[in-house]
């Protein structure tokens, strides 16, 4: 399945704004897992080391939700300013 993939603040200076990813995953933590396994800028930015704050259709989630095809997926620090 397609899944859009959106990065915000700190997240979005290593990664750029966003990306559409093709995964497997079944849940939200396992597409950050995916995501880190490419290493490089993806294993920096979102790396387990790394808080962040996770939502899918605009809604905060954990990494146990559960992902459908087409969701949005955003990845963001804890903080973030305006």
């Amino acid at each position: 399945m397609e899944v859009r993939v959106l990065y915000f603040a700190s997240v979005r200076e290593v990664l750029g704004h966003g990306e559409t990813v093709s995964t497997d995953a079944a849940t939200l933590g396992d597409l950050r897992s995916e995501l880190i396994a490419r290493g490089g800028p993806h294993a920096l930015a979102l790396g387990r080391q790394q808080p962040l704050r996770m939502a899918v259709g605009h809604v905060l989630c954990d990494e146990a939700t559960a992902l459908r095809a087409d969701a949005e997926v955003a990845f963001f620090p804890p903080v973030t300013g305006g």
